[in-house]
């Protein structure tokens, strides 16, 4: 304290000397980090753990930006973690910064548990097959790709989703079991990096669909510990968002275009037209991308609110996809899914149109699309090639072959979490809180077999999204609302061996090569 005039004044720190400091160590304070941050990182050079050009502008930002004791802190715990197999240090810095921040907002830190793998069994693995592990904060990754592979990565139908993995257990007694189903391309164990243990799934890709298979074969439901079981079934990457609250006058080309500048990836837009006007979308569309990673960015900008699209705030998720059926099941399929079509379109005229390709058992038209059974499958496909996109009674219909539903308890259960993310996204956004007996909600079932209650907020497989208009998997009562922003004309499933088409749970239903569970 100064004395005569009762100014305070602040003993400025002495600077620490630099004497025994590496080069690296100006740049440090150079780029505007703190002293005391500056010295710990410049201490953990010299272990050679981690070098200066090991670090990113992005994670040098970050620390930056930390306050000092959080800093030191990230620091101290980089400095603990078992690096051996992280090949981006920048990265991991970055998700430790990430998790702390996480710890910091859930006042107080996670349990870490010190549980780890088997480090000699994942070295011996590793010197046996030449893979190499990559280790982020929030995954482990083996191998993508193998040694010596040559061409591209394996496409769809090779991966397989392992879920309900013990949280305690790592690669080390995953990747025994899964190559004994096939050649391992890549595993990708999901961390979560709050508590240091798994996240309970898995992806595991194969270098072909056999071993993919193989893997639901041999360890979907196999118990991995006593008690515990896991869940194994193909996983197929989803490509397609759902964006809804558009413009009902804008066509296809319109939407590809205004999308395409938001966002990246872009390939394909999928509308469906009002059964009323068919110069019109029905209030939503479909986006199909590249890559899985140009969706999920694209539904991360678009999902964020500061993107408006023709000055409207669209409501964005997930198209869910759904298993696909097997080559031996959809080999099978004899029966034509037929969209687009005119109310002028009659059973009689669809039929006349059909059968100069071969004998028709029926045709069914609900709506704008329509079931067409045929005798013998040759004469179906026939039909789809020469028909498809093909104008009938003024409208150009798509045709395509029609596939078994996925599983009435996942679909039912698809439905329900599907309702609390939009009931959850459309709270965010400020949109009217919905009650179960809304109009146009009902209770939804597979031919019948599930009515009332509440009814989910639901789009198709991979496809339709319904809110004042039902869902595509409608009871025996197929009702529609026209009256809402959401879309009309619900398609519902039809059944494929009952003449009176009021399906009950028991009987097999079709739908469209879209993917899509109508």
């Amino acid at each position: 304290m100064a004395e005569g005039n009762g100014d305070a004044v602040v003993k400025k720190e002495e600077p620490e000397s630099t004497e025994g400091r590496s080069p690296d160590f100006q740049k440090l304070i150079d780029l505007g980090l703190s002293e005391k941050v500056a010295v710990k990182l410049d201490e953990i050079y010299k272990t050679e753990k981690l070098l200066h050009a090991d670090l990113d502008e992005r994670a040098l930002d970050a620390l930056k930006e930390f306050p000092v004791d959080g800093a030191l802190t990230v620091l101290k715990q980089f400095m603990e973690s078992n690096l051996e197999h992280v090949s981006n240090k920048s990265a991991y810095l970055c998700g430790v910064m990430k998790t702390y921040r996480q710890k910091s907002k859930a006042q107080g830190p996670a349990h870490q548990s010190g549980h780890g793998p088997n480090e000699e069994k994942i070295k011996a693995i590793l010197d046996r097959t030449g893979f190499s592990l990559d280790v982020t904060t929030g995954q482990r990754k083996y191998g993508g790709p193998p040694p010596n592979w040559e061409g591209k990565q394996p496409g769809s139908g090779c991966e397989a989703f392992v879920g309900k993995i013990p949280k305690e257990l790592f690669e080390d007694e995953l990747i025994p079991l899964f190559e004994k189903c096939g050649d391992i391309w890549d595993l990708r164990l999901m961390m979560d990096p709050m508590s240091g243990q798994n996240r309970g799934y898995a992806f595991v890709t194969f270098t072909n669909e056999e071993g993919a298979r193989e893997a639901v074969k041999q360890l979907d439901n196999y118990e991995i510990k006593k008690g515990k079981t896991l869940k194994v079934n193909i996983s197929v990457p989803n490509l397609r968002l759902f964006v809804g609250n558009i413009p009902k006058s804008k066509g296809k080309e319109e939407i590809l275009e205004e999308f395409g500048k938001h966002t990246e990836g872009l390939v394909d837009v999928i509308i469906y037209s009002s059964p009323d006007d068919k110069k019109k979308n029905r209030g939503f569309c479909f986006l199909e991308y590249e890559t899985h990673k140009a969706a999920s960015l694209a539904k991360r900008r678009l999902g964020s609110g500061r993107v408006k699209v023709w000055s409207c705030d669209v409501i964005v998720d997930w198209a869910d996809p759904q298993e696909e059926p097997d080559k031996e099941t959809m080999a099978k399929v004899k029966v034509l899914y037929a969209r687009n079509l005119t109310s002028d379109c009659t059973e009689e005229k669809l039929k006349e149109a059909f059968e100069v390709h071969g004998k028709i058992e029926r045709v069914k038209k609900i709506k704008d699309y329509a079931f067409i059974h045929f005798e013998e499958r040759e004469n179906a496909l026939k039909a789809m090639e020469a028909l498809n996109q093909t104008e009938l009674c003024g409208s150009k219909i798509d045709v395509s072959l029609a596939k078994p539903p996925s599983d009435k308890k996942k679909k039912e259960e698809m439905l329900r979490n599907r309702e609390k993310r939009m009931m959850g996204m459309m709270s965010q956004r400020g949109f009217p809180a919905f009650t179960p007996g809304f109009s146009g909600q009902r209770g939804y079932g597979r031919g019948g077999g599930m009515g009332g209650g509440r009814p989910p907020m639901g789009r198709g497989d991979y496809g339709k999204r319904k809110f004042d208009g039902g869902h595509q998997n409608q009871g025996e009562y197929k009702r529609r609302q026209p009256n809402g922003n959401w879309g009309t004309n619900p398609i519902p499933q039809q059944p494929l061996h009952n003449n009176g088409y009021r399906g009950r749970a028991s009987h097999d239903f079709y739908s469209d090569s879209y993917g899509e569970q109508w």
